[in-house]
């Protein structure tokens, strides 16, 4: 009997011989984290359990990047009792303002999550490590308490679907257009419980930060987890950044059991554009040309990387924003915000009449640093784009790439990169 790549990765995480879609099982976990917003009702729920100390200090993450750098008294609350806990408890990974990175680019960053880890987390997009061939997914804030405690969780062993990309894409096609022609495709249910399990030639030439984006938005089609199987390009990113610790791959056997397979060409596929009220509604940029733009924000768990930064970069060089455009850039990391500077990107990004910000993820759920009113519309490079997810539930976001993003920036309106260069 064959297994897929996340049935093998939750196997080897229990006691049993064998496992089946639909199955549940307790597993141990390589690692786990939450944030500003979700660490509190979990570090409350421990302490309720009577467990004294964490399963592991060093397989913990705490970061507090939602509302960070802290917007009001209530948000500083929230990460002082995150920093309290991980000084009692002596875990050592606990990052905040000045170390701090937006949660999901920053533990691949650092190596804290390896291929063949089985890693949770009390937020959605957690499903990101999936680029590195782990399994990853994201849990409340009750299980990741129970996992503080036992170091375990319980699953649902997921079916898997089953992705296969083809063709040669234009230039401007990145992981972002693909995974939200994805969704466009399959629907925001379209993988309910899921694993998405991604391949073929065109993923085979993707770079890890536009693979990092595919697993980010899997969520979005209602997916358990995303995943890709490792090639050399996981294993040099990944011996980079894992110190001493080692890692194991896993790959999908033939005669692994796909509750479906998905064929696509993407050779005629054009930049997308997701518009309001869901990562589903994608469309060719061109048939969205007469929208015009408020506000753009650059960055964010899904495009915040240094490859995102440098095709915005690419684009804004020696251009200016709209004289009505605001344009919000975040690097996800202070390791990225750090390259942007050596490269010139933040001076590029400055110069265009961009605001820079440190790493934060704000005005994704409509926190802080770029709220909208009543009536006006943006275009993100963010996951979502739900009614009010930026702001006033009046008000509109669009889904896109770093490269539509900064085109539609200069323009005023959503517009192809390609009007620009």
């Amino acid at each position: 009997m064959g297994y897929t790549i996340t049935e093998k990765i939750l196997l080897a995480h229990t006691d049993k011989k064998s496992i089946a879609p639909g199955e549940f099982i307790y597993a141990k976990v390589d690692f786990c984290l939450g944030n500003d917003i979700t660490a509190p009702f979990a570090i409350e729920e421990f302490k309720r359990t009577g467990y004294k100390r964490v399963f592991d200090p060093k397989k913990i993450a705490l970061i507090p990047d939602h509302f960070a750098p802290n917007k009001d008294i209530e948000s500083a609350a929230q990460c002082k009792l995150l920093r309290d806990f991980a000084k009692a408890q002596n875990i050592k990974h606990y990052y905040e303002v000045g170390r701090m990175g937006i949660e999901h680019a920053l533990l691949p960053e650092l190596g804290l999550v390896l291929p063949g880890d089985l890693v949770i987390g009390a937020d959605s997009h957690t499903c990101t490590y999936g680029a590195l061939g782990a399994f990853s997914t994201g849990i409340g804030s009750t299980d990741l308490a129970a996992a503080f405690a036992t170091g375990k969780c319980w699953f649902k062993v997921p079916e898997t679907t089953k992705f296969i990309y083809y063709g040669k894409p234009d230039k401007w096609i990145s992981g972002k257009d693909i995974i939200l022609y994805t969704i466009g495709k399959i629907g925001v249910d379209g993988a309910l419980y899921k694993a998405m399990e991604f391949t073929g030639e065109v993923i085979a030439r993707l770079d890890m930060d536009d693979r990092f984006t595919m697993c980010n938005m899997v969520i979005e089609a209602g997916a358990k987890n995303g995943i890709i199987a490792p090639d050399k390009k996981t294993i040099e990113y990944a011996k980079t950044r894992a110190d001493k610790r080692k890692f194991k791959i896993y790959t999908s056997d033939k005669e692994a059991r796909f509750s479906s397979i998905e064929e696509y060409n993407l050779s005629k596929l054009q930049p997308q554009v997701a518009e309001p009220p869901l990562p589903s509604n994608a469309r060719p940029v061109g048939e969205l040309s007469k929208v015009k733009i408020d506000q753009v924000v650059i960055g964010s768990c899904t495009n915040g990387r240094i490859s995102d930064l440098r095709i915005a970069g690419q684009i804004l060089k020696g251009k200016k924003v709209h004289k009505e455009v605001r344009v919000i850039v975040i690097p996800a990391t202070q390791g990225i915000y750090l390259q942007a500077i050596k490269e010139g990107l933040v001076n590029i990004f400055i110069e265009a009449g961009c605001a820079v910000s440190t790493p934060t993820c704000g005005p994704c759920l409509g926190g802080h640093m770029g709220v909208l009113a009543d009536g006006e519309s943006a275009i993100s490079t963010t996951n979502r784009n739900f009614v009010g997810r930026m702001g006033s539930v009046k008000s509109r976001v669009y889904l896109a790439s770093p490269a539509v993003a900064a085109a539609s920036a200069i323009k005023g309106k959503i517009v192809h990169p390609e009007e620009i260069l």
